[in-house]
């Protein structure tokens, strides 16, 4: 068992629910004409940040739909706005979040090199959900759920030392060996760059409406038996994170889970909103003896090696959050 587990206290903004891809499993995404379809305004954005700095958030997770502009409407919209695509408007977002004291983790879904050059100065850390090395029909009619594509952004972030999160997406049709295969392929970018700082483990979660809503969720000794899986290929500087409103994260933990994620104390998790967050007061009674540990959206080694813009003002954010070790400092 380990001594601790990490968090990061965070507000999660979904700047759009708009998206190119349809995976058969997807509650959050809205084509551009649904009633439902949003584009957070800067005001909404500030909104948000402004309650997640009074509440001692240090992460502003920016997540959407990927390409959003690749629907005609869409574009029409972020160009009505000022912007030529929805990464140059995440660009200010993430500019604006640090004024406010924020840290940005944004997640744009796959990302060509360029927009990942166009990001890195103003993100602590950034991510892309592998979810899984198999080809599916869950993710028909999804040019972003290729995997060769999803990988060759996570190997881009690599080549820029960009702090990053991936995971997978456990029960949406794949098997054990395409979960094994996945893992493999996480372990061997990490070797050649050093840069992924946590994967994920998240189970599927069915959604009404959807065309999988009726398919089944992994069981609980799946989830314990992928989390082994993980423990024992990944390398130990990679941390595993379960999401403890999805998971029976005490389990998980025996088994080698050592991050439950970013945790909101303002904002509901936009994709599952049906799974409330604990609270964090409810997470330490739960961990029994082990220690709650809270971190940055940048972990502590990437702090201690500077994997970050020195001369700007996310450099001076991080290094005002961090302690010696690079952990949140004590507030």
């Amino acid at each position: 068992m380990p001594d601790y587990v990490t968090f990061s206290r965070n507000v999660f903004l979904p700047v759009t629910n708009v998206c190119r891809n349809r995976c058969r499993y997807c509650g959050f995404r809205r084509d551009p004409s649904h009633p439902e379809a949003n584009l957070m305004t800067v005001e909404e954005v500030k909104q948000v940040l402004e309650a997640g700095a009074r509440f001692g958030c240090t992460e502003a997770l920016f997540t959407f739909g990927e390409r959003p502009e690749e629907h005609p409407a869409f574009k029409s919209r972020i160009n009505e706005i000022g912007y030529s695509s929805i990464i140059e408007y995440l660009v200010d977002l993430c500019k604006i979040a640090i004024e406010y004291g924020l840290l940005p983790h944004s997640n744009p879904g796959v990302m060509n090199l360029h927009d990942l050059k166009r990001l890195k100065p103003f993100n602590a850390s950034m991510g892309l959900m592998l979810e899984t090395t198999a080809i599916l029909p869950a993710h028909e009619g999804s040019p972003g759920k290729i995997p060769s594509v999803r990988i060759e952004t996570i190997e881009n972030a690599g080549r820029l030392k960009i702090p990053f999160t991936t995971g997978l997406l456990i029960g949406i049709g794949e098997d054990r060996e395409d979960r094994l295969q996945s893992l493999i392929a996480i372990r061997d970018l990490h070797r050649r760059y050093r840069h992924i700082q946590e994967v994920i483990i998240q189970p599927f979660s069915p959604k009404p409406g959807t065309e999988m809503a009726g398919f089944p969720e992994p069981t609980h000794q799946e989830m314990m038996d992928m989390v082994s899986l993980a423990q024992s290929i990944l390398p130990d500087d990679i941390a595993i994170q379960v999401p403890p409103n999805l998971t029976g994260f005490s389990d998980l933990i025996r088994c080698g889970a050592t991050d439950l994620g970013g945790i909101s104390p303002y904002t509901i998790d936009w994709i599952n909103p049906e799974a409330e967050w604990p609270q964090i007061s409810e997470l330490t009674k739960k961990l029994g003896g082990i220690h709650l540990k809270e971190r940055l959206p940048i972990y502590p080694q990437y702090v201690l090696n500077h994997w970050y813009e020195h001369d700007s003002e996310l450099a001076d954010l991080i290094e005002r959050y961090a302690d010696r070790e690079g952990f949140r400092d004590e507030y």
